[in-house]
């Protein structure tokens, strides 16, 4: 009799595939039986069957960076490409244009990637994410050639659509390979780092262009587009990578998958959207709030305003390597949860008291610090308690935080009217925060009791 292991790179006798069991114990977690761990029949045919190679993971990396790269540099010019395509904006009407423009695109994810997340189970992660890049690339050229404020909305709304489809995939991706919450643990925290470090290079890249061309002979219409005509030709990489080493392989048992998510397993997993819905609001209602009471408030520039978000990112980049390092176990992550809550709520009352640059940049690395932490633990469960179709569950997770900083953007815009309601957003932001942290509690149980219900 021939058995043929995981971590076996060539058919064996029966007792020498045996030989493995210790290792896939290791890798798959304790308590595997060896039917579990060593496959006796034929080789796997899911998206489940091999590790994810190095290249595979790199290509969904700069999937990763290039979608949040693209997102990061257009948030400190927004405001002033609304200046240039609207003749004498007010005030009023620059905050509310500014949280729009911004909502329609989180607004986008919001009703695609539930869409995009399922096409994933069942057409396969890889063509999803090919379409998804190209679609950004043309969104961006678009964006670069805008010259009306109606275009400006299109073309962000555009940008929104196909972004949806690579979030969701990809850690849908990550997670089809994962011989272990640990692996899985730790490649979600590289998806999440890198995703950071695209919105903190975005901003730093967008003052930096700006403040350069801008003070050159450059015509005003390329010092703006520049930045977005870098994004079309990274995302078209992108594309390339995904489409040359992405595995070719799609969830067989996708149809399933309502049978194997539990009652149990959908509530906590519904209350995981509400973590996420209101971490979301708090970011989004900050990112617009932040932009608008540093330029008309702090009379802060484009750099001054690229540095703030970069700080924002950094402080995000750095907690999340340390929440899913070796440090820390994955499985005591979700005792994270209401204490991060507490801590953003803090931070977005803080910002009231914020009346400088360095008090600023406080208040930004206290609210930064606590959404780091929140928004990949959220991912990280809500992939452990999902069914077999990891791509739904995710899509879905992934509109309920869009559908949040949707909110979040244009309650930022439309309650900042005026200096006299500049904490306006952030109060609001810090309530919506205490209502979930009053619905995560006792949630930490609930989540390793739906992960060893679904396990069994």
């Amino acid at each position: 009799m021939r058995a043929k292991c995981r971590y076996a790179t060539l058919d064996q006798p029966f007792f020498v595939a045996c030989t493995y069991r210790r290792i896939c114990e290791r890798q798959w977690g304790e308590g595997m039986t060896h039917a579990n761990a060593c496959d006796t029949g034929p080789e796997l045919t899911s998206s489940h069957s091999e590790v994810l190679s190095r290249a595979a993971i790199c290509a969904v990396l700069l999937a990763m960076f290039t979608i949040t790269l693209g997102y990061g540099i257009a948030l400190p010019i927004l405001p002033l490409l609304i200046e240039r395509d609207v003749a004498g904006v007010t005030a009023a009407a620059l905050s509310r244009h500014t949280g729009f423009l911004t909502g329609a695109y989180i607004m986008a994810i919001f009703l695609f990637a539930p869409l995009w997340g399922r096409a994933s189970d069942r057409w396969g992660r890889r063509p999803v994410m090919i379409i998804g890049l190209g679609g950004f690339a043309l969104a961006s050229i678009w964006m670069a050639l805008a010259s009306s404020i109606s275009l400006l909305y299109s073309a962000r709304f555009m940008a929104g659509i196909f972004a949806a489809a690579i979030t969701p995939v990809a850690y849908a991706i990550v997670g089809d390979h994962a011989p272990s919450r640990e692996w899985r643990a730790r490649r979600f925290a590289i998806v999440n780092a890198v995703g950071t470090a695209g919105l903190f290079i975005g901003p730093v890249l967008s003052g930096v262009a700006f403040r350069i061309l801008n003070g050159t002979s450059t015509s005003s219409a390329w010092t703006f587009a520049a930045p977005f005509l870098m994004i079309s030709g990274l995302a078209l990489a992108a594309a390339w990578a995904i489409y040359i080493f992405a595995p070719r392989t799609r969830n067989v048992n996708a149809n399933s998958a309502a049978a194997q998510t539990t009652k149990y397993s959908r509530w906590v997993i519904l209350r995981l959207w509400i973590v996420a819905l209101a971490t979301a609001i708090a970011v989004g209602s900050f990112e617009v709030g932040i932009a608008l009471k540093g330029k008309q408030i702090l009379a802060f520039d484009a750099y001054e305003l690229g540095m703030m978000f970069a700080e924002c990112s950094l402080v995000m980049f750095v907690v999340q390597a340390v929440v899913f390092s070796p440090l820390v176990k994955p499985d005591s992550t979700r005792l994270l949860i209401a204490p991060a809550l507490v801590l953003l709520a803090a931070g977005l009352i803080g910002v009231k008291f914020a009346d400088s640059y360095v008090a600023m940049t406080v208040v930004i690395a206290l609210i930064a610090g606590s959404a780091g932490i929140l928004s990949p633990i959220v991912t990280y469960w809500v992939s452990l308690a999902a069914g077999d179709s990891p791509g739904a569950q995710l899509g879905q997770a992934t509109a309920a935080a869009s559908l949040g900083q949707a909110i979040g953007s244009v309650l930022g815009g439309v309650l900042f009217v005026s200096p006299q309601a500049e904490n306006a957003p952030f109060l609001v932001a810090a309530v919506v925060v205490l209502t979930a942290f009053a619905a995560s509690i006792g949630l930490p149980s609930a989540l390793l009791a739906a992960v060893d219900a679904k396990s069994r």
